[in-house]
Order: C-alpha cells, then sequence, then structure tokens
C-alpha cells in the first residue's frame, strides 16, 4: 500500500494573491467550479490536465525561516535567463544568483512572501552542452 498526493500546501499571508502569483508562474489555474476571490482564506489552483494541485492557506503568523520544501523549476520554453526576467516581472526577487559563467547553475528566488524557488537551465540548454 502507499499513497498518493493530493496536492502541496503554502501557509500565505494572503492565499489568493499567492495563488494569483504561482498560477501566472506556472500556468496553473483555479477550479471553475469554485472560483477563488480575493480574500478566500484557502486558494487552489492546478495544472491544466489537473495531476498537480497547489493549496494556499491563510496563516496569521509570517514566514520566518528558510523553506524546509522548495520547488525547483526548469523553463517550459526558452531559456533560463528567460524565465528568470519573465518571473522577476511577476513579482519574485532573487535570493542568490549561483549561475556559472560557463551555463551551469541555478537562482534563488523568493516569492512575493519570500518562499523560496529556484530556476534552472531548460532542458535544450542542459542537452546543448
Amino acid at each position: 500500500m502507499t499513497s498518493l498526493i493530493s496536492h502541496t500546501s503554502f501557509d500565505a499571508t494572503d492565499a489568493y494573491a499567492q495563488s494569483v502569483f504561482w498560477g501566472q508562474v506556472l500556468g496553473f489555474a483555479g477550479d471553475p467550479e469554485q472560483p477563488d476571490a480575493p480574500g478566500d482564506e484557502e486558494c487552489l489552483i492546478m495544472s491544466p490536465d489537473g495531476s498537480q494541485r497547489l493549496l494556499f492557506i491563510e496563516v496569521p503568523e509570517p514566514k520566518q525561516v528558510k523553506n524546509r520544501l522548495h520547488l525547483d523549476l526548469v523553463p517550459a520554453t526558452g531559456t533560463r535567463d528567460e524565465e528568470l526576467a519573465r518571473l522577476l516581472g511577476l513579482g519574485a526577487s532573487i535570493v542568490r544568483d549561483l549561475r556559472e559563467p560557463d551555463g551551469p547553475g541555478w537562482v534563488v528566488l523568493a516569492d512575493p512572501e519570500g518562499n523560496e524557488f529556484c530556476i534552472l537551465r531548460s532542458d535544450a540548454e542542459r542537452a546543448a552542452t
């Protein structure tokens, strides 16, 4: 017997704003049968096929320490640096730049509430080296 992951949950100060940010980052959307709105204490977004789901739950405590779990992202299209520029435009911020001059490496980012995640090179970029 094993368990399956229903969804990954994130504590949030503003569940709706976090769901909008991450929806734009990942191309996920809310459930059209249960739409979320500003002020909702729980907001769910899911991948287009519904196989991956993220749930944002409002909590009173602010983030205080480094995440124990984070997402590592690769661009679906384009390059790591192009995706980095897009993510910064959506409201992410750079925590630490670990890119190497010859191409490998990654960038540690924070979402608008300070949750860390990484952007890696695309599969095409890694295959080209």
